[in-house]
């Protein structure tokens, strides 16, 4: 997994904490977390959870950051990194880790930071404070993805 210059994890670390506390709509969860993709041209997109009373409706954060993304034609990613208000690093949900799988790398490096990131500064604990650095190769393994379409097929 690359390691990210220490520049470019600061600035995202930073976006997703802003999509956190600046879009982030959680009226029913009071669950808010932010997310942050840096594409490889080096843009970052912020991503926020946005809730719906009909529950299905809502979409989260690292989802967010992907569809407005792509849907620009951007579809080359660097890394991802998630923050929600919990002082422990919190992972993607499932959903989520398939639409990363579609559209990132298996060892893309996605950044799970805990709320109280800031104050701690990665101070090396492997407790509160503490960024974790993952992938989806990491988080979602023996997973499915758009090249086992291609794969032959057999008759029945």
């Amino acid at each position: 997994m690359a390691a990210l210059p220490d520049e470019q994890r600061k600035a995202l670390i930073q976006a997703a904490f802003e999509g956190k506390s600046e879009f982030s709509y959680s009226p029913y969860s009071k669950f808010r977390v932010g997310a942050a993709l840096l594409a490889s041209d080096g843009t970052i997109v912020k991503g926020a959870n946005i809730e719906n009373a009909s529950y299905g409706g809502t979409i989260c954060a690292e989802r967010t950051a992907i569809v407005k993304s792509a849907s620009e034609g951007n579809r080359s990613f660097a890394a991802l990194a998630v923050v929600t208000d919990v002082k422990s690093a919190i992972s993607p949900c499932g959903l989520c880790r398939q639409v990363i799988r579609e559209f990132c790398a298996q060892d893309m490096p996605i950044l799970l930071v805990p709320a109280d990131y800031p104050i701690n500064q990665d101070s090396g604990d492997a407790g509160k404070g503490s960024v974790k650095q993952t992938s989806i190769g990491e988080l979602l393994p023996d997973s499915f993805g758009p090249e086992d379409l291609e794969l032959p097929r057999g008759t029945i």
